[in-house]
């Protein structure tokens, strides 16, 4: 059963959903881009089970499933556009999927509780140093130094995220 009663425009340029008490009810973003499925698939078993809004946003078309509160966007093939959106409309209590460091750290400051695909929960308390650790990488790479790049996503990531979706989906469910 869907906890929403209805939809309300809200200040973002979208509809919020709100819950019988009239509370916001928290939404799902997903830089979709480079999302594996395993995880995309994670999460539309979520949004079915819980009612919660799912959106993928992306600078190529997605299918989505149903039901309706799994949606797309497609944003334009200019660089970060994607995360500009999810930036401009996220809420405090929202839930961020992402790999980008940057956008984890812009969506943590404004409220957002921010995942990656492994199952890594970005906080206040730990941004700043996984930013400051990309940024070295970065100037290692660009100064020809071979860094490799991340494993391929193993059967633990996809549990640990799904532990950490978890928990992250009773927290909500509490308030």
């Amino acid at each position: 059963m869907s906890p929403f009663l209805g939809i309300v425009h809200c200040p973002t340029g979208g509809a919020r959903a709100h819950s019988p008490t009239g509370s916001p009810v928290s939404h799902i973003w997903v830089d979709a881009d480079a999302c594996p499925a395993a995880i995309r698939k994670i999460l539309f078993r979520a949004a079915r089970r819980t009612g919660l809004s799912v959106t993928l946003v992306a600078n190529q078309a997605l299918q989505t499933p149903p039901p309706g509160n799994i949606r797309s966007l497609q944003v334009g093939a200019g660089f970060d556009q994607a995360d500009a959106l999810i930036v401009e409309r996220v809420e405090v209590g929202d839930l961020v999927v992402t790999a980008d460091i940057p956008l984890a750290a812009e969506t943590v400051e404004r409220g957002a509780t921010v995942l990656d695909f492994r199952g890594e929960c970005y906080t206040g308390e730990n941004i700043r140093s996984r930013l400051g650790m990309r940024d070295f990488m970065d100037t290692l790479r660009s100064s020809g130094v071979a860094t490799g790049g991340p494993s391929p996503l193993s059967a633990g990531d996809r549990q640990a995220f799904a532990n950490q979706l978890d928990r992250w989906l009773a927290r909500v469910q509490r308030r």
